[in-house]
């Protein structure tokens, strides 16, 4: 027995967008000077507060699987959004766009402040910039299109 249209969606855009952003986040990180190791540990701190950054390799994965948790999480709101307003799918820019930028605000004003995250949020920045257009084209983009995919399987 084969996934449903939606999970599979979910899944695969979820794990295609996270994929992409980890990787422009970890090369930002590292063009900065820090190591990809240190990336998935600011992740991690999240959970685990600063102290991730002494927990090594597994902070690290730690801090990659709650990006994917999140990546997958956000794909299945979006995905169960679009199987009931199809109409937002018609037009797939527009809606990675909207998509992303609500994304990196709610992470930004909302997670990342109640989360144990030690560093002051910004949302004016260059890197907060960056994020911005990365959570557009790298993250919004791939579950939008899985999305539309889902939804034509469906059908009306």
């Amino acid at each position: 027995m084969s996934p449903s249209p939606q999970l599979r969606a979910t899944l695969v855009g979820g794990s295609i967008a996270g994929a992409l952003d980890i990787l422009f986040a970890i090369t930002f990180a590292i063009v900065n000077g820090r190591t990809a190791t240190w990336l998935l540990q600011t992740v991690a701190t999240g959970i685990l507060g600063e102290a991730a950054y002494e927990g090594g390799a597994q902070a690290a994965i730690l801090g990659l699987a709650a990006h994917f948790a999140l990546s997958i999480g956000w794909a299945a709101l979006f995905v169960t959004v679009a199987a009931r307003q199809p109409r937002i799918l018609a037009r797939p820019f527009v809606a990675a766009a909207i998509f992303g930028l609500v994304v990196f605000l709610v992470m930004r004003l909302v997670v990342l402040p109640l989360s144990a995250f030690p560093y002051p949020v910004t949302i004016f920045s260059k890197a907060a910039g960056l994020d911005l257009l990365s959570h557009v084209f790298l993250f919004g983009l791939p579950i939008v299109y899985a999305a539309a995919r889902a939804v034509a399987r469906k059908g009306p």
